[in-house]
């Protein structure tokens, strides 16, 4: 796939967000969605991360004056195994609802069993 510009790639991450069932993301509690070129160099084939504390974790005063968690995706890693914007955006959902299972305290190796991994 061609690379595309980071405004072009955003425009197709809320069109991938509205792809994610509803209820799902009403779920949501205190999220923000990021979009970054690339990871880290150490892991440069990731596609997104979820970074804060997920529910299952959080007590009575959990929220206050806490920062909202991140699910950030990686337009490079995205784009490079794509062929078409129509994968992109199933690949991106499939990524988002990746992120947001953490959100909800499932770890990695449940993800990969029930075929989200």
């Amino acid at each position: 796939m061609q690379p595309i510009e980071p405004a072009a790639f955003e425009a197709i991450v809320e069109e991938s967000l509205d792809e994610v069932p509803e209820e799902l993301m009403a779920m949501l509690d205190n999220v923000v969605f990021l979009v970054e070129d690339e990871p880290a160099a150490d892991d440069p084939d990731l596609l997104g991360v979820y970074d804060g504390v997920p529910l299952t974790e959080r007590d009575a005063g959990w929220g206050l004056g806490n920062l909202p968690d991140r699910i950030t995706l990686f337009r490079g890693p995205l784009t490079r195994m794509c062929e078409d914007v129509k994968e992109l955006r199933e690949e991106i959902a499939v990524t988002v609802v990746h992120e947001i299972a953490h959100h909800f305290g499932i770890d990695d190796d449940t993800l990969h069993e029930l075929g989200w991994g």
